[in-house]
């Protein structure tokens, strides 16, 4: 089938870029929230992302225009009736992305093909919870999504290969580099970045350097563009730490638990650059590395 309109839902930190590249692709998209003062928000950045490429010259107002012409904002599921892909990237809440999925099973026409952009939890059991597994997948995009490359295309066990294709297609429809991968905890990014993340934040608390010194280190010895506190905070910590905690719940190894410091930083509301506050403080015109309270 082919795919010519997308239903987002979720217009927030990753469900805002899903629905900009989307509609950039030549999609008509229709993108749900909870709430308008939610969903103007994420309007809102898409316009203003879109308004600065016009003013650097990367784009024309008048397709600027017609990209935020194909975008339809809505409160209402039943909106999503006749789409032809729908991509679900609310927060990392079990519950609620299966009481989403519930709801979308119900609306949605039975060929359209359903996609979570979870980052850490099983696909298959958001499958489950749908009477179409053969047409669900994981379509795990990174963020910023506007400018980074990758997207993982992950395959549970009940995926079909029409499933996967019509991921494959969409995501190089996108622009996106894609990657078949599995249904396993982490997918292949995660599972290689995250313990590396956790011991950034463990060196921290057993002293080997400072938030500055780590992040130095791993730049200039690595070649890595950014050091892992500060990845660390650009991820967000909430969300490292939920990824932590279901990766964790699957392979029972230390290298996979959240460190102390983690967990504090979370609970305090600390969590990175969208908090305003992490590893680093970003209040000012360039971050500064701030005391984690060790």
């Amino acid at each position: 089938m082919e795919i010519k309109k997308v239903g987002v839902v979720g217009c927030g930190l990753m469900g805002h870029g899903i629905a900009q590249v989307s509609a950039q692709a030549g999609y008509d998209v229709v993108v749900a929230e909870a709430s308008q003062e939610k969903l103007d928000s994420g309007i809102g950045k898409i316009t203003k992302q879109l308004g600065r490429a016009v003013e650097k010259g990367k784009m024309e107002q008048d397709a600027a225009d017609e990209i935020l012409g194909r975008i339809q904002g809505t409160l209402d599921l039943e909106d999503f009736a006749d789409c032809d892909l729908v991509v679900e990237a609310v927060t990392e809440d079990l519950d609620l992305k299966l009481e989403i999925w519930k709801k979308l099973d119900e609306v949605v026409k039975d060929e359209a093909y359903f996609a979570t952009n979870t980052s850490s939890l099983p696909v298959i059991n958001m499958a489950a919870a749908t009477n179409r597994t053969e047409q669900f997948l994981g379509l795990h995009f990174f963020n910023p999504v506007q400018v980074m490359p990758l997207l993982e295309v992950i395959q549970s066990v009940t995926t079909g290969t029409d499933a996967i294709d019509v991921g494959l297609g969409f995501g190089e429809k996108l622009g996106k580099k894609t990657v078949h991968t599995k249904d396993k905890a982490g997918f292949i990014v995660n599972r290689l970045l995250v313990p590396y993340l956790l011991d950034g934040i463990r060196g921290l608390e057993e002293g080997i350097g400072s938030i500055d010194e780590i992040d130095a280190a791993m730049k200039a010895g690595a070649g890595h563009p950014m050091g892992p506190l500060t990845l660390a905070d650009f991820v967000g910590l909430d969300t490292l730490m939920s990824i932590s905690n279901v990766m964790y719940d699957e392979f029972r190894e230390r290298r996979f638990a959240a460190p102390p410091t983690l967990r504090k930083m979370v609970a305090a509301g600390f969590y990175g650059k969208k908090s305003g506050r992490g590893f680093y403080d970003y209040s000012g015109d360039k971050p500064v590395s701030v005391n984690p309270g060790l």
